[in-house]
């Protein structure tokens, strides 16, 4: 067994991965990492099963973005100290982080070119920003399938629960909504699928991207919430697949960059960055 993470934020430091203060310095033909990172996925995993962390640091901290470097970070390595923390959801991966005190690496786990890092993050960024909009439609789809199957059979004052009004309407908005987060989820892998054959706008593609994460952990939530709420007590009791769902859900709200951070790249797209505070 190996595992494989991806370990960007810090304490201090989330959407914001150059507000991290991590730094990698040359030593010979090797690399002296120091710093922290924190709110990692699969800590426990790499330190248990061997393996590590896809790893951001500045190398040149005066150039900013033009200066961070992207590199391979054995979790087993002298100079590692783990820490564990318990997530609200997602318990299927352990969360944590690790102190990095003076981690030798070798060259040969530098990733792309030095200085270059965010760049190679920020690809990866986009890619899990769509994949977060088509999980979350996924997900809350799955929600009301089992809503619709229980206000179908269940009774209130002789009558099933899906002849009142109220959750009739609120199912046709959850429904539609999800189904537009789904198509644009579509619609931003495809972008950055031509992107890669060289045929897209890098820009417009970071455009959509935004756009369909932006609201995507919110219209799941908003749509398991009501499932969870049309199921009454069994809705709120760990029996309930839906409870899990919705804390599931609920982190991708945060991750991979919060929701204002996309307001701010689609601003940014429409305006012109001269016009935006971001860069």
């Amino acid at each position: 067994d190996w595992f494989l993470g991806i370990a960007t934020t810090e304490s201090g430091a989330g959407s914001d991965v150059v507000g991290g203060r991590t730094m990698i310095k040359k030593d010979g033909d090797d690399f002296i990492v120091n710093g922290e990172k924190m709110y990692i996925s699969g800590v426990r995993e790499a330190v248990t099963h061997g393996g590590g962390h896809v790893t951001i640091a500045h190398q040149t901290a005066d150039l900013g973005s033009r200066g961070m470097t992207v590199f391979y970070l054995p979790l087993t390595a002298d100079g590692i100290t783990p820490t564990y923390i318990a997530d609200l959801g997602r318990e299927g991966i352990s969360c944590g982080g690790f102190s990095i005190d003076n981690v030798k690496i070798p060259k040969h786990y530098i990733i792309g070119e030095e200085n270059k890092g965010f760049y190679i993050i920020h690809e990866g960024y986009e890619y899990a920003r769509a994949l977060i909009a088509v999980i979350c439609a996924a997900a809350g789809l799955k929600s009301l399938e089992n809503g619709m199957n229980y206000v179908k059979e269940r009774k209130v004052f002789g009558r099933p629960l899906a002849k009142f009004q109220e959750i009739n309407f609120r199912l046709a908005e959850h429904y539609t909504r999800l189904e537009m987060l789904k198509r644009l989820g579509y619609e931003a892998l495809e972008a950055l699928d031509l992107e890669q054959q060289g045929k897209g706008n890098r820009f417009e593609t970071s455009k959509i991207v935004a756009m369909s994460k932006m609201f995507a952990s919110d219209w799941a939530c908003d749509a398991i919430n009501d499932v969870i709420q049309w199921q009454g007590a069994f809705g709120y009791s760990r029996e309930c697949p839906d409870q899990a769902a919705w804390r599931a859900v609920r982190s991708f709200s945060l991750a991979e960059g919060t929701r204002e951070v996309m307001k701010m790249i689609v601003a940014r797209e429409l305006l012109g960055k001269e016009l935006t505070s971001y860069k």
